[in-house]
């Protein structure tokens, strides 16, 4: 089948650039890259026809089709030099009046017929085709990088883009072996909108100094199953990308408290502190390898000297915390209040140790708190919440208990929700009012966020196997601890959790 567009112009040298001319060319359309720099033209065709040569030592490709994917690679330095192209592509620098001025004096070189897309990440399709005669023939079409192996693609028409269009955009994308996502014209689109709660609340995590960045790093892998820690990938994106994204978001959405940046990556940007590109982030890279630091790790009470344990009525989980002490050969007490010897666990939803303590009755010198919103099954990682009246001995006690089972063990400093529970629930609420406000369908919010975030699951579908209610009781009585409007939980959420629906139910 013949591609929807034959002849496409990308705009822009750069990696961005490069990476969507290699892709197109490689589905079978011709492509002509334009740039004012020469010296940028060919290096990007060098580097593409390297990149070809590669694949051919490789068996990937035959030596007709690399002939073929060099003849159908053009270079432009004119405008004029585009005219013949159904389809431009813009992908050059975040800057709102350099692209306008190139669409503005690109619609008066090529055919009215040509449909302009910009690739920006951060800035509005309908701001950008404002300055247009036309502005119906623009509309958003975000790829990410490295763009032939990011599998997903942003369509985002403008407040004048026609719907037909946003359809022909997504049938190409489709043709590049990509999957497109239909997204509203709003402040980060879908990715980089969905995955505000990862980063921000992390952040919020550290500067309450309840864990440091490579703690947090390492809970959010094991418990949770991603693939990269938020720390470890504001290192990969680099700062000097990703705290401008954070500031925009939060100002264009008129300072939404669930949005709010942290001066932490304001401060390391300032102090050139960008991440691996420059060896020194969140971690110290050597060579480009990160160098990990040490676990904490105590060294431990003997067995004989561990006291009884007693676990509260309340807890999240309690039978599979039974389980847990009972396989350990611990002294489990069953009593409705625990002995004067015992330590105590609680398992809160969205609350911290103290404010269990106070609402149970619990004497918070001998009560520790153990995240239990994963099942023990899928979390490689137990992680134990301390309080600031905690006993020394009864810490020790709790961090001993859990490292005789085969897990890795974190302890932390009390928290609204320990760790996980707190940015887990918050990604999940981000993303239920996103499509609150009709920003994309549930499904390609789930898609998007798996293929271009590379989630284990889309965020959606991990709020149902979590369970809606489970959320929602970590927003409430997060928001109950802290009195930030950070914590309130979308409309999406509370009604589909109130009425036992899927997060990905859309309305009849």
């Amino acid at each position: 089948m013949q591609n929807v567009f034959n002849f496409v112009a990308v705009l822009g040298a750069g990696a961005m650039g490069k990476g969507i001319a290699q892709l197109i060319v490689q589905a079978g359309s011709r492509v002509v890259i334009y740039d004012t720099s020469p010296e940028a033209l060919q290096s990007a065709k060098t580097s593409l026809s390297e990149q070809w040569k590669k694949m051919l030592e490789k068996n990937r490709i035959s030596s007709d089709e690399l002939k073929a994917y060099e003849n159908r690679l053009f270079l432009a330095s004119a405008l004029e030099d585009l005219r013949e192209c159904d389809l431009v592509i813009e992908a050059i620098v975040e800057n709102l009046a350099i692209k306008t001025s190139v669409f503005k004096s690109l619609e008066a070189v090529l055919s009215p017929t040509c449909l302009f897309t910009s690739n920006t990440s951060s800035l509005s399709i309908t701001a950008i085709s404002s300055a247009l005669a036309n502005p119906k023939r623009l509309l958003g079409l975000h790829f990410f990088n490295p763009v032939v192996l990011m599998k997903v693609v942003e369509v985002i028409p403008g407040l004048h883009s026609l719907a037909d269009d946003a359809s022909r955009l997504s049938t190409f994308v489709q043709q590049l072996g990509h999957t497109p996502v239909l997204a509203q014209d709003t402040p980060g689109f879908i990715v980089n909108h969905a995955s505000r709660g990862y980063s921000t609340e992390s952040l919020r995590v550290v500067q309450e100094r309840i864990a440091d960045f490579a703690q947090i790093d390492l809970i959010l892998k094991d418990q949770a199953g991603f693939k990269l820690g938020p720390f470890e990938l504001l290192d990969l994106t680099a700062l000097d990308v990703s705290h401008p994204v954070m500031e925009a978001i939060y100002h264009q959405y008129y300072e939404e408290a669930r949005y709010r940046p942290s001066f932490i990556t304001a401060q390391r940007l300032a102090g050139g502190l960008l991440g691996k590109k420059v060896g020194q982030g969140f971690y110290t890279y050597s060579n480009g390898v990160k160098l990990q630091p040490p676990e904490p790790h105590s060294n431990g009470m003997e067995r004989d000297a561990l006291p009884p344990v007693w676990v509260s009525a309340k807890a999240a989980r309690r039978p599979e915390i039974y389980a847990l002490f009972k396989n350990l050969g611990l002294r489990i007490e069953t009593t409705a209040a625990p002995s004067a010897q015992a330590l105590c666990w609680v398992a809160p939803l969205g609350l911290d140790v103290t404010t269990a303590c106070i609402l149970e009755g619990l004497d918070p010198s001998k009560t520790v708190g153990i995240d239990m919103l994963f099942a023990p099954l899928q979390s490689k990682r137990w992680v134990m919440a301390t309080n600031p009246a905690l006993r020394a001995d009864m810490k020790l006690a709790g961090e001993s208990i859990l490292r005789l089972d085969s897990k890795a063990v974190s302890v932390i400093r009390d928290s609204a929700g320990f760790v996980t529970q707190r940015v887990i629930a918050c990604l999940i609420n981000i993303c239920c009012d996103m499509c609150q406000q009709g920003i994309c369908s549930p499904t390609d919010l789930d898609l998007a966020a798996t293929l271009g975030l590379g989630y284990p699951s889309g965020p959606l579908s991990l709020g149902d196997s979590l369970g809606g209610q489970n959320i929602l009781e970590i927003l409430f009585n997060m928001q109950t601890v802290y009195a930030d409007p950070r914590y309130r939980a979308s409309p999406w959420l509370r009604r589909r959790a109130a009425l036992g629906l899927s997060l990905l139910h859309e309305e009849a």
